[in-house]
């Protein structure tokens, strides 16, 4: 970090002479490819309301965690969102509904138990409302570090696994036809979703996570004319929005998470006005 700090001294930007700026930059700059990457496969997958039944979950988890006293419980989310993800995976796998359907099923009774949980007994709920708004300046180094390696593994991920996802998502008979195990394939693609989005909600919050996660590869989509460019746009759409929405935050005084949602709506309006014009 003492190198990462150095170099942003260097830099003829005012918002960088605070540590706390200096952080989120880090972060954001490691979370625009992890955002990027997830992104597409969420997209490519039509699972665009996946990750938001999974911060229903994390939330869940972490209200369990802090009933239960555990002193992180936002690790204790993690667990609780890979569970949720692998029996979502388990019930869609095993039901002829369609997904949004299953999603919906899921996302309602996570949200409702974790609201019942939160206010057990008449417990306060504003405790939790840094997760529902997140506060990227808040990210530790420590965090960071967490965040560099997840990207790690979602980039092992991705370069072993997108061809087999991609076709498991668009043509399920013929992938399996292929020998391509479906149901592996896709659990340990909502297990990934599920670290990244309870990771990220602290920072991001579960109001807008949703968002960061689907905007990057929709915008992606309406200009790119292979898959190469279709994850180099979107990586480079979480990239953009996160470096503006920060500024955006630093000069203005509002939320960091939201500026760069509103930044990437802008984005996928721009894309959708040239969709037409590919390059």
């Amino acid at each position: 970090m003492s190198v990462w700090y150095a170099l942003c001294d260097n830099l003829p930007f005012e918002m960088l002479h605070w540590d706390f700026m200096k952080n989120a930059l880090l972060a954001l700059i490691i979370m625009a490819p992890l955002f990027g990457l997830c992104s597409t496969m969420i997209v490519t997958g039509k699972m665009s309301f996946f990750s938001d039944a999974l911060g229903h979950s994390a939330f869940t988890g972490i209200a369990i965690g802090s009933i239960c006293g555990i002193a992180a419980p936002a690790w204790f989310s993690v667990i609780f969102a890979v569970v949720f993800a692998l029996l979502f995976s388990y019930v869609k796998s095993r039901s002829n509904q369609t997904a949004d359907t299953i999603i919906g099923v899921f996302s309602s009774g996570a949200v409702a138990l974790g609201i019942f949980i939160a206010t057990f007994g008449g417990g306060s709920f504003t405790k939790y409302n840094k997760y529902l708004i997140g506060d990227i300046l808040s990210v530790t180094p420590a965090e960071i570090g967490s965040l560099a390696v997840v990207l790690a593994c979602v980039i092992l991920f991705w370069l072993f696994l997108n061809n087999r996802l991609t076709l498991s998502a668009v043509y399920p008979n013929l992938a399996a036809s292929r020998g391509i195990p479906v149901e592996w394939t896709q659990a340990i693609f909502t297990t990934a979703i599920a670290v990244v989005v309870t990771l990220s909600i602290s920072w991001v919050g579960l109001l807008i996570l949703n968002s960061l996660l689907v905007l990057p590869g929709a915008a992606a989509r309406n200009v790119a004319k292979n898959l190469r460019q279709y994850h180099l746009f979107s990586v480079l759409n979480a990239l953009i929005a996160g470096l503006v929405g920060l500024t955006l935050s630093y000069i203005w005084g509002v939320s960091a998470g939201a500026s760069i949602a509103l930044v990437l709506t802008l984005i996928y309006g721009f894309s959708f006005l040239f969709r037409k014009v590919r390059m």
